[in-house]
This record gives C-alpha cells, structure tokens and sequence, in this order.
C-alpha cells in the first residue's frame, strides 16, 4: 500500500472514531454524514487489513492493532495542525478540536469550571475532556496518548515527560456539623469516611499510626464528589485534600475545619509529553491552567 494511494481524510475519520467509540458521534464531530464515516471506516479496513472497530453493547470498541495505531495517527495529526498554526499563530480554528486533561475528582470539582473558563478565553470552541487520573498512573496515560496534559501530586518523573509546579496542597476536615474546629481527641472517636482508591488506607492513617493511634472508618469511597451524601446527617468525619473540601463545602453546606493531625504538604503538578510541547494548543490550556493556580 502507497501513500499516494491513501485518502489522508481517512486518517481523521480513524481518530474520531477511536475517541468517540460511536459511528454518529464521529459524524458529528468532523460533521459529515454517519454514512461517510462508515464508508471511511470500510476503507480503513481494506487499508489496515484489519476490523480496526468492533460493535459491542456499549458502541465500537477498538482492536488491538487499532490501540497500536491510534498514538502514531494522533502524533500525525498533531504534526499536521501544528504545521498550520505556524503560519499564523494568533488566528487559531479550535473548533472540532479537543484536550484531554487527566485529573482526580478533588482538583476536578475545585478547579474543573475555572479551567473551563481560563480555557475558553484563549482558546474558544475547544472542547475540554476531564478524564479521572492519579499519580500511579498518569505517566503510562501521557505516553500512550490517552491524555495530553494531567494534574496529580507527582507522578511525572519520566524522561518523555515534562513537569511544571503550580500549587501547594495541604489536608483538612469536613464535617456536617456547627463546630469550629476538632480536637485530636475527637477525631480520633469519632467515624471516618476514608476516599482511597485501595479502600484500606489513607495519608491519615499513616500520620495516626506515626503517634501510636488508629482510627475507626465506617465506610470507604473512590470519588470525592460522593462525601456529601455520605457525611450529611451523620457524625462522620472526612479528612481530605483542603481545594477540595473547601469546593465541597461551598456547594453543599458542610464544614471545613483545621486538621488535627499534622499531614504533610505536598506539591501539585502539571506534566505533559516533552515532544508536545511546541503544540501552540497545547502551550495556551497550559497557560489556562496554571493561571488558575496563581
């Protein structure tokens, strides 16, 4: 097969359906009809020799050789509309396009709608996709393409990845409660609802376990967005990154208290794939981002 011979449209066709894993959706997006997608899709096949997408009670689902393909025709994509931003980098067509930004649900709930908007501002029509991440897997995710920037509390030290530091967090209490503060004694009595990934055990525990102490956690989450309706009418204390906490208790009426205990702070990062980051896209969600910090 010759590259002469190959409808380069193809290749677009290719990366909206392995993003939107639907056959219309893709039409959408590039705003074709639903059967130029599937005629491009017929193509693609003969091209790859391969099924390339497969339907399944949840929309298409790629196939292997489509996973290895997929980060090799988004970097030609990419290499493609960054060559059109340099002719005139101050007039940019975001529409249609996208940014994957991978983050947890704490810096999501606090800080998503004001990325939102940072965003908007320099890059209007772009279309922000939040997806969940955490430092223990964010790296594999940057290297595959799967995201294109993230925010965790590390994770980057990779030698294709670049990292920026935009913020410090710290740890705090929410509560449903009229107190105004907890003391060690307290918190260590009373219920906790613990947010770990695992569902055993958090920085909190570490830091009771370093005094000799415990606590009692009577349940156990994924997603910080469930704590309202997990503390609300209950005596239950959650100890959880102070961003979110504070985003939480704004939306809700709980709480927000000191921690007893003293945690340690740690640093907040923006990390990207070093070879992205001439992307004038990609340089202005940047720039949106880490101004939401300041």
């Amino acid at each position: 097969m010759n590259i002469t011979q190959v409808d380069l449209n193809l290749l677009k066709t290719f990366e909206a359906l392995h993003d939107e894993s639907s056959a219309s959706r893709a039409a959408l997006r590039l705003g074709v009809t639903q059967s130029a997608i599937s005629a491009g899709l017929r193509r693609l096949r003969e091209v790859y020799d391969d099924p390339l997408f497969v339907r399944t009670g949840r929309g298409l689902a790629p196939t292997l050789r489509a996973n290895q393909l997929k980060p090799v025709i988004s970097e030609a994509l990419d290499r493609c509309r960054q060559s059109l931003a340099m002719v005139d980098p101050d007039i940019q067509q975001y529409q249609g396009r996208s940014v994957v930004v991978g983050l947890s649900d704490d810096f999501e709930i606090a800080y998503g709608r004001q990325f939102m908007e940072a965003i908007a501002q320099r890059a209007p029509k772009l279309r922000v996709i939040f997806r969940q991440t955490h430092s223990q897997i964010v790296a594999a995710a940057l290297l595959d393409r799967t995201l294109d920037l993230a925010i965790t509390a590390g994770g980057f030290a990779q030698g294709r990845l670049s990292r920026q530091v935009v913020g410090e967090g710290d740890y705090r209490c929410l509560v449903d409660s009229d107190q105004t503060s907890i003391g060690l004694d307290d918190f260590v009595t009373r219920e906790h609802v613990l947010v770990s990934s695992g569902g055993f055990i958090g920085i909190t525990d570490e830091g009771l376990a370093a005094q000799g102490l415990s606590r009692q956690v009577c349940a156990s989450t994924s997603h910080f967005a469930a704590l309202p309706y997990l503390l609300k009418g209950s005596q239950a204390v959650a100890t959880i990154p102070g961003h979110a906490a504070e985003a939480i208790a704004r939306m809700t009426g709980l709480r927000v208290l000191p921690c007893p205990l003293a945690l340690p702070r740690y640093p907040v990062e923006l990390g990207w794939r070093t070879q992205a980051q001439l992307d004038p896209m990609l340089l202005k969600v940047r720039e949106a981002i880490v101004a939401c910090f300041i």
